[in-house]
């Protein structure tokens, strides 16, 4: 267990926040906007799930990148923008934490309340919001495929290849910070 909440508690390396800069700059709001409506439409039910919560305003921190995310899952309303970090008192809830242990509440590779509970996430606000959201992904079994609407060999190759991406991530992320106590 201590080793999972290691390589969950881990940062992006340095490289990669230096760069986030550029991230930002790149279309995200446009791009994940048009991703969360598209699944909205293939999966309805995700989203119904949320009930009176679809609506409210997540503040979601990646606390390793120099930017974060204002979220509205609802539906084929759905928005999601860049935001600055300062802009979390405009949203009812705030989620905070590493960027690779929030993508793995999505992909659910990892368990949110095991998370929330190593203080490797933080939640803030409405506290039944951060609930139902977390009970709609865990029921809904996300894929990344899911995200882009793909399906059957190709979304395998996809899933497959993402998965086996952010597990790479992770690995080098929690292997950062010992390497880094090994330098001169």
């Amino acid at each position: 267990m201590v080793a999972h909440a290691q390589t969950m508690n881990a940062e992006l390396p340095a490289f990669v926040r230096r760069l986030s800069p550029a991230f930002a700059a790149l279309p995200l709001g446009p791009a994940l906007t048009l991703s969360l409506r598209a699944l909205a439409r293939r999966r309805p039910a995700v989203f119904e799930r949320l009930g009176e919560f679809r609506r409210e305003r997540y503040f979601i921190d990646p606390v390793d990148l120099g930017f974060a995310f204002t979220v509205v899952p609802d539906g084929e309303r759905a928005q999601v923008s860049v935001a600055r970090k300062g802009e979390a008192a405009t949203c009812a809830i705030v989620i905070r934490g590493p960027l690779l242990a929030l993508l793995a509440l999505l992909d659910g590779s990892r368990d949110g309340d095991a998370l929330f509970f190593n203080r490797i996430i933080a939640i803030g606000g409405r506290t039944e919001a951060v609930v139902a959201l977390r009970n709609a992904i865990e029921d809904a079994e996300l894929t990344p495929a899911d995200f882009v609407g793909l399906d059957g060999p190709l979304a395998r190759l996809a899933d497959a290849g993402v998965l086996g991406g952010l597990d790479m991530a992770r690995r080098l992320a929690a292997a950062a910070p010992a390497r880094a106590g090994r330098e001169p």
